[in-house]
């Protein structure tokens, strides 16, 4: 039982960290867009880190893509064996 919480944890936990690369990026404001650029740093730098927003998006985002996965491999049966092997077999 804790290994088969320990790999759907890994599982969510890449889906989590993919996703929060794509939520990055919403609503950011750079600090020339604000006209607010720092000495010393780059304009494209944000002008305020929502890490709360992000985070809670991410998280969101992840449990739905990770709800799907799971119903789709328990109840379906649509796994990654499912897939279509695209390289040769060598076993």
């Amino acid at each position: 039982m804790l290994q088969t919480f320990l790999q759907g944890f890994a599982v969510y936990f890449i889906i989590w960290w993919m996703t929060l690369f794509a939520v990055l990026p919403i609503g950011l404001r750079t600090q020339a867009e604000d006209d607010d650029i720092v000495l010393g740093t780059v304009p494209s730098a944000p002008t305020r880190f929502r890490a709360g927003f992000v985070f809670s998006l991410t998280t969101l985002i992840s449990a739905l893509i990770y709800g799907l996965w799971y119903a789709c491999d328990n109840y379906f049966g649509w796994g990654f064996d499912a897939l279509p092997q695209l390289g040769p077999s060598f076993y």
